[in-house]
């Protein structure tokens, strides 16, 4: 039977294991991986692009989406634009430099996903999937 330490343990060790996927991009370019993390979640999230949305939905503080953006916008990787409805309103953008970046950070989330499910048979993967969706989605319920 899992034990609650086990279950506490895994997000911990998935985080580690997550990250040490992402050190040669990391140390090629100087990022951090709070700006991965932003630059992943408009990657992945079309249509969700406002630094509000990002520290909702990707559990980052206010502070460091912030300070990830500023870095990214900086670097001629994202782009900010006023809402043409609401001007206090502002969208970001990932730059036509910034793609090929986004893309690479993509490809190495795929494959971290799939190196970590390897060992799983293509139902044991389904299976699994589906009891994890169920426990989060009972956990956000809590």
């Amino acid at each position: 039977m899992i034990s609650i330490a086990q279950l506490t343990r895994l997000p911990r060790k998935f985080e580690k294991y997550y990250d040490r996927q992402f050190l040669p991009l990391l140390e090629r370019t100087g990022l951090s991986m709070r700006e991965i993390h932003v630059l992943l979640f408009l990657a992945n999230h079309p249509g969700q692009d406002t630094a509000r949305e990002v520290t909702e939905l990707r559990g980052l503080a206010k502070s460091q989406v912030s300070q990830a953006v500023e870095v990214l916008t900086g670097l001629g990787i994202l782009r900010r634009q006023a809402d043409g409805v609401d001007r206090r309103i502002i969208h970001l953008a990932i730059t036509e430099e910034g793609i090929p970046l986004a893309r690479e950070a993509q490809a190495i989330q795929a494959a971290c996903g799939r190196r970590m499910l390897a060992g799983l048979s293509e139902q044991e993967r389904a299976v699994f999937l589906g009891l994890l969706e169920r426990v989060l989605t009972e956990t956000e319920a809590l």
